[in-house]
């Protein structure tokens, strides 16, 4: 989504520090032809046949439980990147302070997520509702909690072959999730800039979970890496430079 970048700079942040990989070797990236690139692949909705059979596949897959559990809808047009944090934040069990009307039972919603403690200067609720959020103010927020440990990786400073292996490390481990901040044409969508979380990785088909939460508009459904990859590279014009990730861990 749009909105004025903020403060914060991470101007090459390191990839985390990772296991050995599988050294199975992936699809390559979409052919190029000689009329240029070609169009994105066609998502593959996951309540399909199709889309079951990649999750029961998927080698990576750790994180779409947890997120299932606490699959959101954003409250509004500009709510992606608060749905796609409160989905993170439950599903990682961080405290949450009282819901009204709940008693004592507490979990975090797209209303008491804005009262992370410090998190005010980079986000506000009426602000985020008119012009939605940038990569580095969603990364601000987070990264204010204090149970929080949040890397920001701005798309154009990832190699494809970095991106892959990211998705194969992270998804496959269940204590972090990786939220992408991408441009929705490149994946042959309507709209604009968009936020959502990653669920699971099939290195077979080289497809990627979104967990889209725009869920009015676009299921969950399977996307090329190659095409995703592309999208977080996208700039943003709001914020002046790539979209990208954010990669959230409990410390």
């Amino acid at each position: 989504m749009g909105g004025a970048s903020r403060g914060w700079a991470s101007p090459n942040p390191a990839l985390p520090s990772a296991s050995p990989l599988p050294t199975t070797p992936l699809p390559p990236a979409a052919p190029v032809s000689p009329a240029g690139p070609m169009p994105p692949a066609e998502p593959i909705p996951l309540e399909g046949p199709a889309g079951q059979r990649l999750l029961l596949r998927a080698s990576a897959r750790a994180d779409h439980g947890p997120l299932a559990q606490w699959f959101e809808t954003q409250a509004n047009l500009a709510y992606c990147g608060v749905a796609s944090a409160v989905m993170a934040l439950n599903s990682l069990a961080v405290p949450a302070p009282p819901v009204p009307g709940y008693g004592a039972y507490r979990f975090w919603t797209q209303t008491n997520a804005f009262a992370i403690p410090g998190s005010q200067g980079f986000v506000r609720p009426e602000t985020v509702a008119r012009e939605g959020m940038t990569l580095t103010q969603l990364h601000g927020w987070l990264a204010a909690a204090p149970e929080l440990v949040v890397e920001r990786i701005h798309g154009d400073r990832l190699s494809l072959a970095q991106w892959r292996a990211l998705l194969r490390r992270s998804l496959q481990d269940p204590d972090d999730r990786l939220l992408v901040n991408y441009f929705r044409p490149a994946l042959g969508q309507r709209g604009g800039g968009h936020i959502s979380p990653l669920a699971a990785y099939d290195p077979a088909s080289d497809k990627v979970l979104i967990l889209d939460v725009a869920r009015y508009r676009y299921p969950a459904a399977w996307v090329s890496a190659a095409d995703l990859w592309t999208a977080m590279g996208a700039v943003d014009a709001s914020a002046g430079r790539s979209r990208g990730l954010l990669l959230i861990r409990r410390r």
